[in-house]
This record gives C-alpha cells, structure tokens and sequence, in this order.
C-alpha cells in the first residue's frame, strides 16, 4: 500500500503473550527493505522498540535464571519471534519446547539460545538479544527494562508479602500492589531515549502486575514517558486474569497503572468493542476468568480519551488480532493529532496537550 508521508516512533511496552501479539501487527509497517518489496501493508513506522520486563521466575525461564544466573529470556524469545521478518523455520525453532522430564525438558530452544549467545558474549545481555535480532532479522529493536537481577513483590491487602512473579500468579489473596527488589535497579539509557523520542507510546495488553507494572517501576521509565512528547495509549485487557485482575473492570486497571505511575500516564485508551462469543465465556469461565467491563464513566472521569474498536481475533482462544490492533493505533495517533493541533489554535500554545475528549471514538470495521 506505499508508505505515509510522516514515518512515526513507536515505543511498545510490556510483556507475555500481548506485547509479543502487539508486536507481531505494527511489525508490518515497519519502513523496511524488506516489506517494502512484499509491498502489502501501509508503511508508517520509522522506529519499533519494545521495552520487555524481566521479572519472570517460573518455567524453563525461572530455572535458567536459577541455574544459569542469566536474565530470564522468556518474554524477550517471545518478541524475537513476533519481530521477525519472516514467520520461516527459525521463528518455529525459537518456538520449539523440549518435551520429556530430563533436564532438558520444558525448556525451549530460543530461551538455550539466548542463554548460550549471553555466554559467548561474556554475560552482555544486550548483545545477545542484537545478535540474535540478526540471525531472526527482527523488524524492531528489543530492549529489556533493566539488566540487573530483579524479584517482582506483591502486597496483598491482608498486608502479606509474596515474593516472585510465579507466585503472584497463583496468589488467592487481592493484590494491593507490587515492588521491585532491590528498587533502585538501573534502566537501560537507550530505552530511555527511545521512549523520549517517540511518536507513540504504548502499554498493554498483558497481565496487570506482571507484566505491565514492572516495567513502570523501573526508575527513570515513567519519568522518561512523561517527558515525551508523544500519543500515549493503554491497550486495555480483553479477560480478567483469575487472582491477579479478578473483579477488575477497565477503570480498575487504569488505576492501578495510574497509583504505581505516581499520577495519569495515558492520553488514550484502546478498547474491543466486538462480543466474545459465548462459548468462549462458558471455557474461560471455568478457569475463574470474564471479559474486562468497559465501564466508560469511570473512563471518563479518569481523563483519558476511549477508542472503540473490533481488535478481537478469531479463534477458539480471547486474543487481540494483531493486524486489527495496529490499524487501531495508527487511527487513533490520527485523530489524536488533530485533536492536538485544534487545542493548540484554541490556546494559541506550541505544543499543548488535547483537552480529555469525552466522547467515544469509533475506530473502522
């Protein structure tokens, strides 16, 4: 379809299975030599970083890092795939999970990869997720919210403390918040600066506390968003997670991003409008998990502007479509725009910031 006129920044953060979905839409438009000569999608993305949390401490990634002392390799395997160019061999083999109950067993080939590559470049981290950006030709860069060895902690309101994001996940207690320990672990100064310089900043989807949270206690991540100048969207959850989210409605998880942001970080929230089926409803029922209640008044007052759109793929699993949720983005930035340039004449300010926008906003079928 050609490219736009003006090529945008785009910063995704977060985690697990949605950040790596997001990913797997906006990397077709990537202004790059190779899907320009596939030449099948609109081309309007210059730069596409994700920042990934590193918290994880279960599975074959929670005993490499036990094992191995490595960062766990998970969520950044997941994004590898998802950014690759191709959906080709290599992708599948990163994807490949060792079965049996030997040592190997449980593990994937993608998390032994990084764990080896972070071998042979003497424990650099960061090198290792660009060398292995090379050998799956990622349409993005990769980068982790910190390089130190952090624990995620959550707070119950019975006011336990349970530590590791394994156990957080299985918790039965309401969870009142999470920390990092130690606190104090330092961000990666080219996340920083990619957030700073984008166009669009995203959160979302993914799991509240586990994957979308961490990466906002990192110090400096929050900081560095506010400072950007760009269309800062929440992509809100399709289902409530059981223990983490349960009850949670979509102002909740605003909430809670808001109260361990120290403040409102979003300009935009992205929410599906299209029914889940139900006999999706009764499955997922059965696992202690419903759809996320789109409660558009407590939206509202919490000052962000509501996009409606159809970003609910098919399938017998409650996902995000990746194509969908990145046509909603570009929408959105547009129409996010023009609400900045109407302020901007109404104050007569360089660069001020659109007024909430109450109404709800219906992206196209």
């Amino acid at each position: 379809m050609g490219r736009t006129k003006g090529l945008l920044s785009v910063v995704s953060i977060g985690g697990g299975t949605g950040l790596a979905c997001l990913l797997q839409g906006l990397k077709h438009h990537v202004d790059s030599r190779h899907n320009r000569d596939k030449g099948e999608h609109q081309l309007w993305i210059t730069r596409l970083t994700a920042v990934v949390t590193v918290t994880d401490d279960g599975g074959s990634s929670g005993r490499l890092r036990d094992e191995l002392r490595v960062l766990p390799p998970g969520d950044i395997r997941n994004c590898l795939v998802a950014l690759s160019a191709d959906e080709s061999l290599m992708s599948l083999l990163f994807q490949y999970r060792f079965e049996g109950t030997g040592g190997l067993g449980g593990h994937s080939f993608g998390n032994l990869f990084l764990t080896a590559m972070t071998g042979v470049t003497g424990g650099d981290f960061l090198r290792a997720i660009r060398f292995s950006s090379e050998v799956l030709a990622i349409q993005g860069h990769i980068y982790p919210s910190t390089l130190e060895d952090v624990h995620l902690e959550a707070i119950t309101d019975s006011g336990a403390y349970v530590r590791g994001e394994s156990m957080i996940t299985r918790s039965n207690g309401r969870i009142s918040g999470v920390q990092l320990q130690p606190p104090n672990c330092r961000p990666i100064p080219a996340a920083l600066a990619a957030i700073r310089n984008a166009d669009i900043i995203t959160v979302g989807p993914g799991s509240l506390y586990t994957s979308l949270v961490p990466n906002l206690l990192v110090p400096g991540v929050v900081e560095a968003i506010r400072k950007a100048r760009a269309m800062k969207v929440y992509i809100g959850n399709l289902m409530t997670q059981p223990g983490e989210t349960t009850g949670f409605r979509a102002s909740d998880h605003i909430e809670v991003l808001r109260k361990h942001a120290g403040g409102n970080l979003f300009d935009i929230i992205l929410l599906n409008r299209h029914p889940i089926s139900p006999r999706l409803r009764v499955r997922y029922s059965r696992e202690g998990s419903v759809p996320v209640e789109n409660d558009i008044d407590a939206i509202r007052n919490s000052g962000l502007s509501i996009f409606h759109g159809d970003f609910l793929a098919s399938g017998r699993v409650v996902r995000h479509d990746p194509e969908l949720l990145a046509a909603g983005i570009h929408d959105a930035y547009a129409r996010w725009k023009a609400m900045t340039a109407r302020q901007r004449r109404l104050t007569g300010r360089k660069g001020a910031r659109p007024e909430p926008k109450t109404d709800e906003v219906e992206a196209p079928s």
